[in-house]
């Protein structure tokens, strides 16, 4: 039995590594968004499929008997393209979803659907961190009248989309005190962030509380049907069952 991993998550990568040390024929895939990712435990392609044709062919072609799920929490078109796959392969399928990051009493936080109701949310003349990734950025062209600056892992070819805008470029992980003097040396008073949970990137949600800074939160998109776990140890419960 040869698995699939649809990874790009720091859980994915402790899947891989489970896999890789039990001796469980898998493959993983990431989007290839990033340049240089950090290398995974077992073989790994890099690229997308071409939606449901592409996914179907190389499910066939490689004769994969499972699929795991542990993309981001926002990676809503691979997760239906996934389990619209397997459910009609009747291939067992996994979609790993860890915790939501948790409101406490003083956060200053705004819950939204969509990143366009910005607008009528963040004040003009506010400088905006977006943690959203700079896949995301041309819809916020309607926010005009903020500087809006945007961390990326890579420095881009291109100009920062927006006028008074520009790019940080910087590689995670990041501490709550590197957060902290970044956001004060930027003069930031608002956070645009995707309810991504996990560990990953709540040092800026961190430093965002503690400088009393509002946050706009994004929801999450509806799961696809399938099994789910939300916790790492649940999915590799899941997985002895393919060793």
């Amino acid at each position: 039995m040869t698995g699939l991993v649809l990874a790009g998550t720091n859980e994915a990568r402790q899947i891989c590594k489970y896999l890789f040390e039990n001796h469980i024929p898998a493959i993983a895939s990431i989007a290839g968004i990033t340049r240089n990712p950090k290398k995974l435990a077992i073989k790994t392609r890099v690229g997308g499929f071409g939606g449901v044709d592409g996914f179907q062919k190389y499910i066939i072609e490689n004769n994969i008997d499972w699929v795991v799920s542990a993309t981001h929490p926002f990676a809503s078109v691979m997760r239906a393209t996934a389990s619209k796959v397997c459910n009609e392969f009747d291939i067992p399928h996994l979609i790993f979803q860890r915790p939501e990051w948790d409101v406490k009493v003083n956060d200053d936080w705004y819950f939204i659907d969509e990143i366009e109701r910005l607008d009528n949310l963040i004040p003009i003349g506010s400088t905006v961190f977006l943690g959203t990734g700079r896949q995301a950025l041309s819809q916020y062209v309607n926010m005009a009248g903020r500087k809006l600056l945007c961390r990326v892992i890579d420095k881009p070819i291109n100009d920062f989309p927006f006028d008074g805008g520009s790019y940080l470029v910087g590689r995670p992980p990041f501490s709550v005190q590197e957060e902290v003097a970044l956001f004060k040396k930027y003069k930031i008073n608002w956070l645009v962030v995707k309810n991504s949970g996990g560990s990953g990137g709540f040092s800026k949600i961190l430093a965002a509380r503690e400088l009393g800074l509002p946050v706009a939160m994004l929801n999450r998109p509806k799961l696809p049907i399938g099994t789910i776990s939300t916790h790492i140890k649940e999915a590799l419960d899941w997985l002895k069952s393919k060793e």
